[in-house]
């Protein structure tokens, strides 16, 4: 008897969008004071005052990790780098390929530490958005890096307050996630 497959769902390219996104730490001006994430407020007529995080579509040939580096930038303005960590992962080890599909804990990692499969409108298909950590390599914020459609405010609040100013559970998820990796095996030091 041949075995089940598992449950799948298969898109071709015009039915998904390949987006990534940050959560975006910085040390707050005293350091001993703690951490930051940096939030967007919308100004768009269709989504006024919905707090959100900064992510946005991978270019053609873009690399997912630089797409969310990118995008970071542009819409905080911000300049930031992804941060290392020791986390676990699926991802094997370079060159180690061969064996059996196990979860590792490895140092200084810069992979995504979540993916997010959200359903498109009107069965319009799914967008993939993966989601780093990164830190802010600049207090100094730079002004015209959002696209011409795009009208976010940018504010820095206390990390273990930003969840709660998030607009929507699948962010607040994320930012939550974020901070547990950051606050343990001494990741925070990267920051």
């Amino acid at each position: 008897m041949a075995a089940k497959p598992y449950p799948s769902a298969q898109y071709f390219a015009p039915d998904f969008v390949v987006s990534a996104g940050c959560v975006l730490f910085r040390r707050r001006e005293a350091p001993e004071q703690g951490l930051e994430i940096c939030i967007l407020r919308s100004r768009t007529k269709d989504k006024p005052d919905d707090w959100i995080l900064p992510k946005g579509r991978k270019d053609c040939g873009e690399d997912v990790a630089a797409a969310a580096v990118r995008e970071t930038f542009e819409e905080t303005g911000y300049k930031c780098a992804l941060v290392p960590l020791r986390m676990a992962t699926r991802a094997p080890f370079p060159g180690l390929n061969a064996g059996p599909d196990v979860v590792n804990v490895v140092d200084g990692i810069r992979e995504p530490f979540s993916v997010v499969v959200r359903e498109l409108a009107m069965g319009k298909g799914v967008k993939i958005v993966w989601w780093f950590v990164a830190r802010a390599t600049t207090r100094d914020r730079m002004v015209g890096t959002q696209e011409a459609w795009e009208a976010y405010d940018t504010e820095w609040v206390v990390a273990d307050e930003a969840a709660e100013r998030l607009t929507f559970q699948s962010d607040r998820d994320i930012v939550n996630k974020a901070l547990e990796l950051v606050k343990k095996d001494g990741n925070e030091e990267a920051i």
